[in-house]
């Protein structure tokens, strides 16, 4: 079962605010745990939205949108993901994620799981996924 730990950004992250050393050692030190115990199978962290866009839809039109955009509380900063065995495995190494946020200020992260091919009913398209090798995560 694969989980996405998604890092909520802050005003700082959105402002391009570096994380201190301190955080970073905090967080290298958590994702090395992760690492040896064979779970880990990528983390990063993102660009503030002043440097991405986002592309809207509207039947076939496409419009793209530079950022920054405003409500921060729906920006990412980053993410981890996961491949652990069950739903509560996920749960004790998430509720062990360090606070991402500088200082001990207020941080946030989300977990969700990924839909895995086995989840979807037969078909042509979900067979052309697996043929792609996007059936691998469990």
């Amino acid at each position: 079962m694969k989980f996405m730990i998604i890092v909520k950004a802050t005003r700082d992250s959105e402002a391009g605010v570096m994380p201190d050393e301190a955080l970073l050692s905090t967080m290298q030190k958590y994702h090395e745990e992760l690492l040896k115990s064979g779970v880990l199978v990528d983390a990063s962290g993102l660009k503030p939205s002043s440097q991405g866009w986002r592309v809207k839809y509207s039947g076939d039109q496409r419009t793209v949108v530079d950022g920054p955009f405003a409500e921060t509380k729906e920006m990412i900063a980053g993410y981890t993901i996961i491949n652990v065995k069950s739903r509560e495995e996920a749960l004790e190494l998430t509720s062990r994620f360090p606070n991402p946020a500088d200082d001990g200020k207020a941080g946030e992260i989300e977990v969700r799981e990924f839909f895995e091919l086995e989840d979807f009913g037969p078909s042509v398209a979900i067979e052309r996924f697996r043929e792609m090798g996007l059936a691998k995560g469990k």
